[in-house]
């Protein structure tokens, strides 16, 4: 704040001077006095100077303001460090794939009562699509950056610190985990195992030319879960098998809706993947759809719901309905088309409405409550239990798992030898519109 100041003028002696003399000195005085206050002001635009003993009506000038400065748009980092929501103060993320309903639903676009009912859920929609905007972001950069000679542990910690810090939610903090983050563990399945894979710690495991990875992770705020994943290689042998997935995905995708049949949307994943080939090594193997694994239906902070969506044909009459959530994932293989568990396990989640079971080990009562305070009944893995601090806990998961109270999900896996692709997006199946919300530029 400026201080305001008051000239002062020095009094002219006037003592011994002529009438004339003290009239022209007192004129100059004057003069002078109006001069400097002139130049006062002219000094000190937008001062308010104190008015001299007797002076009326002093007018004063209006402070000039200086122009705002226009804030710059904030921009992504690499990697991705500024949260979505700064990245659209105003809250409203972007759409995803809009897609109108057909048939016996194509009333629904225009009807007024579905159209409320859309504008109800709104704070629904905008969680689910900044959740989709923080997985876009995330893998756009992943899929730039991730390169052969990296370790699997490097590539998961990269994606996870990412959507960590584009939630704005680390996850150190007691129940920060359950506000926002990772929906699930990253998932990088290699080659024959197709999924539930992610390194433990002490993983020295690295990524070579000829894999073919799957990343499977999830971005969640509020408990809404956005489940999507892709397949990377290195070497364009792979690229029909490829293809074949992600036309399969694409197909489930356009078959789902409401009041669809779950086995009328896997028959046409099936007959699609199916359409296709690929030649490895002089041998050509046909792209089977792995009939043991499903899409699912995602409920708030549950990403395995009570449906499943097949993706072979089959004698499943559920229907989808108005208002859910799924996520749409297909797998191809070049080898059986059928999955066993393989190899050591990392996923884990807490079983919801699990039964009361008295705990007698120590580490598994205080494990349970660390696991309910900071996951709830989202998936988590070994390595989010070393990043808490924890050590010499392995006793007390097994026991939970035994006691029926967490569910373990080990990798899974075909015969050795054979290569597996996924693609996989959530889709909500709004009351006017399916929006395909995880759908980007890149798949």
């Amino acid at each position: 704040m400026a201080a305001q100041t008051t000239e002062k003028l020095e009094k002219l002696d006037l003592n011994g001077q002529s009438a004339d003399a003290k009239a022209v000195s007192s004129s100059t005085g004057q003069a002078a006095k109006a001069e400097a206050e002139e130049d006062s002001d002219d000094e000190k635009e937008g001062e308010n100077p104190a008015p001299e003993s007797g002076a009326t009506g002093a007018a004063k000038k209006k402070k000039k303001r200086k122009p705002k400065k226009k804030k710059s748009p904030k921009v992504q980092t690499s990697p991705p460090r500024v949260p979505v929501a700064d990245l659209f103060p105003n809250h409203q993320f972007p759409e995803g794939e809009i897609v109108e309903y057909k048939n016996e639903n194509s009333y629904r676009t225009t009807n007024e009562e579905k159209r409320y009912l859309d504008r109800m859920r709104n704070d629904f929609l905008q969680e689910y699509r900044q959740g989709s905007e923080v997985h876009r972001q995330v893998r756009q950069y992943a899929q730039k950056n991730i390169r052969p000679g990296q370790t699997l542990t490097e590539i998961a910690e990269g994606i996870e610190d990412a959507v960590r810090a584009l939630t704005g939610h680390q996850g150190l903090e007691e129940g920060d985990n359950i506000k926002g983050g990772m929906g699930f563990p990253c998932g990088l399945s290699i080659n024959h195992c197709a999924a539930h894979y992610t390194p433990n710690a002490g993983n020295k495991m690295v990524l070579q030319q000829g894999d073919v990875m799957k990343v499977d992770f999830g971005a969640h705020i509020n408990g809404r879960i956005v489940d999507s994943a892709f397949t990377m290689t290195f070497d364009p042998v792979y690229d029909p098998l490829l293809e074949a997935v992600k036309d399969a995905t694409n197909t489930g995708i356009r078959e789902a809706g409401i009041d669809v049949r779950m086995s009328d949307i896997g028959a046409a994943i099936q007959e699609t993947m199916e359409s296709y080939e690929v030649e490895i090594n002089g041998t050509t193997y046909p792209v089977k759809p792995i009939r043991n694994l499903n899409g699912h239906n995602i409920d708030q902070h549950v990403i395995h719901g009570g449906k499943s969506v097949p993706i072979v044909k089959g004698g499943d009459q559920t229907k989808m309905e108005e208002g859910e959530v799924f996520a749409i994932e297909t797998f191809g293989s070049t080898g059986k088309g059928y999955v066993r568990e393989d190899m050591e396990t990392s996923h884990y989640a807490l079983i919801p409405d699990a039964p009361v079971v008295p705990l007698r080990l120590s580490s598994a009562k205080n494990l349970l409550n660390l696991i309910n305070k900071n996951f709830g009944t989202l998936p988590f893995c070994r390595r989010y239990i070393d990043r808490l601090g924890q050590d010499k806990y392995l006793l007390g998961l097994n026991n939970l798992v035994s006691s029926g109270i967490v569910q373990d999900y080990p990798p899974l896996c075909d015969i050795k030898g054979s290569y597996t692709a996924q693609f996989e997006h959530t889709i909500i199946l709004r009351p006017t519109v399916k929006e395909v919300v995880s759908r980007g530029d890149d798949y």
